[in-house]
């Protein structure tokens, strides 16, 4: 498996855009993590009174809000991932990898 998953074009246009705002300044670690957990939040609100089965059926404008927040969650954990230097995309393949090791298959 390769670790070099992560789209670099991404990266690119994460920093760019920053970088055209003027916005690098305040996207420190600590920053973009609080950044990144406001996201989640605002990703949790969209399931927060759905039963289980209506949390399975998104559509119309719940679907694109869904997709809007995903990408606010990517963008930040990207952002915070090029601070360190670590892919997001391959730091997840690590982490299945280990986790089947604890949790092997039956």
């Amino acid at each position: 498996m390769t670790k070099t998953h992560q789209p670099k074009k991404l990266v690119e246009a994460l920093i760019d855009f920053a970088s055209q705002r003027d916005w690098q300044q305040y996207h420190s670690p600590k920053n973009l993590a609080m950044a990144l957990s406001v996201e989640c939040s605002e990703l949790l609100e969209i399931f927060q009174w759905l039963t289980q089965d209506e949390s399975k059926d998104l559509k119309g404008a719940e679907l694109q809000h869904l997709k809007e927040e995903i990408g606010d969650v990517m963008i930040y954990l990207t952002m915070l991932g090029q601070h360190f230097s670590i892919d997001p995309v391959a730091a997840a393949f690590d982490k299945l990898e280990q986790n089947e090791k604890k949790y092997p298959a039956p």
